[in-house]
């Protein structure tokens, strides 16, 4: 099969489309001809270097942690999937390819209202947006600050925080993604000088909590408008995280959570935004334009 993969560290120009071979469905997986895979800020911290904890990484390494496609192949001891079946998922790596193989409880089943580049692209920062919100506890009545709002990460929570009934959802985004920020349900504000003046002019009875996509920047402005520490996380300033005492989210991916995702979406209360579609042969351009940190939506690998 193909596949993109990295042989060597590096920045985007080491990612290149190779030839692996075909896996096979072992007993309780099921294979998944993909058809979509999303692209993470994850997948290109592995491609540079990062190993997360508990995951081996051997080069050549595939990245990818999201996909959907078509259910080929169903092994020993599953009875609750059929060949054929439209599927999305999760994984950890191996999902820029052709095929990949999964437990049948890694997939759920793809809606006909949902397009391949959408169900590629929503089960890792869905499930990511789901399990931030959640750790640092956000319900009704909160005012929350999420920062980053228009990216694929922040635009989810965004989402997530409205249909949860938070009172008042302000996202930092640049200038020319406001109208986009303001259509998700949040309050746009931009980055830069002035954001905490600015924050506190919004919401002076305070903020509840918040949720860094962007740096240390926003990270410490958080602190200055967040009271109590533990309600605030950070997917993008790890390093933060000991020395200010912010939340430490934990939670595994699960196929209930992408399943109520799903629902949300087929009731038209998640919209996944897709930013721009690279076909696998342009890997190393999806690579360096999710690493622009600018735009808006999901960037998506797809395959014929």
């Amino acid at each position: 099969m193909k596949a993109a993969a990295f042989a060597s560290i590096g920045g985007p120009e080491v990612m290149r489309v190779m030839e692996f071979p075909e896996p096979q469905a072992g007993p309780g997986q099921v294979r998944i001809r993909v058809k979509a895979a999303g692209v993470q800020h994850y997948d290109c911290s592995v491609r540079s270097g990062w190993s997360p904890a508990g995951v081996t990484i051997s080069l050549p390494q595939i990245p990818g942690n999201e996909f959907a496609g078509i259910v080929d192949q169903v092994g020993d001891g599953v009875t609750n999937v059929t060949l054929g079946s439209e599927v999305l998922g999760f994984t950890t790596l191996s999902c820029y390819a052709e095929y990949v193989t999964v437990s049948a409880n890694q997939i759920v089943s793809k809606p006909e209202s949902m397009s391949w580049a959408e169900a590629g692209g929503l089960t890792g920062n869905g499930q990511g947006a789901y399990i931030a919100l959640k750790a640092i506890g956000i319900g009704p009545s909160d005012t929350l600050l999420i920062h980053g709002a228009a990216g694929s990460l922040g635009a989810f929570a965004v989402q997530l925080a409205k249909e949860w009934g938070a009172a008042t959802v302000i996202g930092t985004a640049s200038e020319g993604n406001h109208d986009y920020v303001r259509s998700l349900g949040a309050i746009p504000v931009a980055y830069g000088e002035g954001l905490v003046e600015l924050v506190r002019a919004i919401a002076p009875q305070g903020v509840d909590a918040a949720f860094d996509t962007a740096g240390a920047d926003a990270v410490r402005a958080s602190v200055e408008l967040v009271k109590d520490r533990s309600r605030i996380c950070t997917f993008a300033a790890h390093e933060l995280i000991g020395e200010l005492g912010l939340c430490v989210v934990r939670g595994e991916r699960t196929a209930a959570r992408l399943a109520e995702l799903v629902e949300l979406h087929t009731m038209g209360k998640l919209r996944i935004q897709i930013r721009q579609t690279f076909p696998l042969d342009q890997v190393e351009a999806a690579h360096r334009e999710i690493e622009t940190r600018h735009g808006r939506g999901k960037i998506v690998l797809t395959f014929d």
